[in-house]
């Protein structure tokens, strides 16, 4: 199926079709309303992430990495999402001592990996409580904290002693048009002067604003994908983009993965979820899947630094 969708969506990019009248429905309300404002953002992140610790337990690697693996020199999942830790803790030229904030921590895996491999104090950051309780015990033992806390706060809180890194992973998907300016206002606040930043997210190949109807309605509510221009607006006069690196293609074996792992543990999930939820699960972990095929989303890493920042930024792969 997913090839199917692969082949619907990069035809439809051809045709240069016309959006249906409930995509243009829901674009005009992201439009005209902050669909991520403080209160929805809660509700959106608790609808999709507080589904159930089991199910990406069993869907995932065993560091819960919900975001796209790297799999150059990878032979599965499990490799691949360190190839990607790993990748991250290069660009951001991790060592020991530094402080780190992770913006949207997930479960935890990147926050023990750079605890554990590159001696760094991390403070990550969530909206669910399932994956702070998860990260919490993940993390036990290690110079990471965990909060339960908006990216809006960073100024108030972790980062009232400016930081020497930030890195959000599949976070900023959720952030949405209108806030893009206050986040990169709040990364450029939080920063040392010769700190850095790395931004990992599904990056779309035309500015808008809303989300996919059926995705936003079934699994990210009031999701949204930036693209370059908007990235590059949002962080114009306050941040230097230093690298930008695109591994779109890698999203679809991630979610091949994924699918076959959620597949395989389903006779044990069932109980809990029911039919209706296999097929809406399957089918959006395909329909993404073939939207990366048709190279209809991209998967971006990028570098950010301080505007006077010394030396020179040497990109990494």
């Amino acid at each position: 199926m997913n090839q199917t969708i692969a082949r619907i969506l990069a035809e439809r990019a051809q045709q240069q079709l016309s959006l249906g009248p409930r995509e243009r429905a829901h674009t005009t309300i992201a439009y005209l309303w902050n669909l991520q404002g403080r209160i929805r953002a809660r509700h959106a992140v608790a609808a999709h992430y507080d589904t159930g610790n089991e199910l990406f337990r069993r869907m995932l690697d065993p560091l819960m990495n919900y975001s796209c693996a790297y799999w150059a020199n990878a032979e599965d999942l499990a490799q691949a999402q360190r190839n990607k830790l790993d990748l991250i803790c290069r660009k951001l030229e991790l060592r020991p001592g530094l402080k780190v904030v992770d913006i949207g921590c997930g479960w935890g895996g990147f926050s023990r990996y750079a605890a554990e491999h590159c001696g760094v104090e991390v403070t990550g950051i969530t909206l669910s409580r399932e994956q702070a309780n998860y990260a919490r015990d993940l993390c036990r033992g290690l110079p990471v904290t965990i909060a339960l806390r908006d990216y809006r706060d960073l100024g108030k809180h972790a980062c009232d002693v400016p930081v020497d890194r930030i890195v959000s992973i599949g976070m900023f998907e959720h952030v949405g048009v209108r806030n893009y300016p206050t986040f990169m206002r709040i990364a450029a606040r939080c920063l040392q002067p010769d700190g850095l930043m790395l931004l990992h997210t599904i990056g779309s190949l035309e500015s808008s604003r809303g989300n996919d109807p059926w995705l936003d309605k079934y699994i990210f509510p009031d999701g949204q994908l930036p693209s370059a221009a908007q990235l590059g607006r949002a962080s114009e006069g306050l941040l230097v983009i230093e690298d930008w690196h695109n591994f779109g293609p890698d999203y679809d074996p991630t979610l091949m993965a994924w699918k076959q792992n959620f597949e395989q543990a389903w006779p044990e999930l069932a109980p809990k979820y029911g039919q209706r939820f296999y097929r809406m699960w399957r089918y959006y972990l395909m329909l993404c899947a073939g939207a990366f095929r048709a190279r209809h989303m991209q998967l971006w890493q990028l570098v950010f630094s301080r505007p006077h920042r010394t030396g020179i930024y040497r990109s990494v792969r």
